[in-house]
């Protein structure tokens, strides 16, 4: 897999009946390792381990209900309150981020209703803050809310 512009961590691969597993902690059992799950793993790793977000206040392919279409949110990170914080999409790193992914994010977020909205595809990174009704673009991923 390609190199990412995230921090490395110490993964868990397996190979069984010719397809490539990769273990994640979250869900804490092996799914298979695709261009899009490297890079989710990856940013699992950042917010656990650089972040301060609890394990257990994370939700992976969190299911959405939008228009009657179901739609799965790749990353949910929750508040202590378990109120949604930060919604994230995750690209394969050979996908461009640009307005379609822009838009699949800003309309899940209308179900989330996460302060916090991000796109990656592991080399790039892009974050919003919703504020009075408006996004705007932050330089940094926040540390986990309400630390003790």
């Amino acid at each position: 897999m390609q190199a990412l512009n995230l921090p490395p961590f110490n993964i868990k691969t397996k190979s069984e009946e010719g397809n490539e597993y990769v273990f994640d902690i979250v869900r804490k059992k092996y799914v298979i390792l695709t261009p899009e799950e490297w890079v989710r793993q990856h940013f699992i790793h950042l917010m656990i381990n650089h972040l301060g977000y609890p394990k257990s206040l994370i939700k992976l392919e969190f299911p959405l209900s939008y228009f009657k279409s179901g739609k799965r949110s790749d990353i949910i990170l929750l508040d202590r309150e378990m109120n949604p914080f930060l919604l994230v999409e995750c690209k394969s790193a050979d996908v461009n981020i640009d307005q379609k992914t822009l838009n699949q994010i800003s309309t899940y977020n209308k179900v989330v209703k996460a302060q916090y909205i991000a796109v990656t595809n592991g080399l790039k990174h892009f974050i919003w803050k919703m504020e009075n009704g408006e996004y705007t673009q932050q330089t940094k991923f926040p540390n986990f809310p309400n630390q003790l």
